[in-house]
């Protein structure tokens, strides 16, 4: 018997014990919701729309009024799923350097010298980027 292109025998987990896990995550998922909820009162569409991009391994675009709780909802959402966030606002002024990182010369205690990648906000599992207005394109 195949299971997802592979034999039983290559999968020892049984249908059961498949099931089990598929049921635990869902309790884990409905806790993450709730948790989630309690922030953000009344926008449960929301949360489920961005919790499916995230599992689906996504990309979301949220687009709201200021004040709303975007980049509320983005912190939310990093420190309930256990994920390394970071935010971008894109201003006029915004480099390359500011979103992807910059190398910088490190002075060692010996005197020796050597470059040093900091990486930017990009590195991280969840990515918010902020006042992204399409007017500053139509501007440049």
């Amino acid at each position: 018997r195949r299971v997802h292109g592979r034999s039983q025998m290559e999968n020892p987990m049984s249908d059961d014990a498949l099931v089990a896990e598929i049921e635990a995550l869902g309790e884990k998922l409905g806790q993450a919701k709730a948790s989630i909820t309690k922030r953000f009162i009344g926008q449960e569409r929301v949360v489920d729309l961005v919790l499916s991009s995230i599992l689906c391994g996504g990309h979301g675009l949220v687009i709201g009024l200021p004040g709303l709780g975007k980049t509320r909802l983005v912190s939310t959402l990093s420190t309930v799923l256990g994920l390394d966030g970071a935010r971008v606002q894109f201003t006029p002024d915004l480099m390359p350097a500011d979103i992807l990182g910059s190398e910088v010369l490190e002075t060692g205690a010996d005197g020796s010298r050597a470059f040093k990648f900091i990486e930017g906000p990009v590195f991280c599992q969840l990515l918010m980027a902020d006042e992204i207005n399409p007017m500053y394109s139509a501007l440049i």
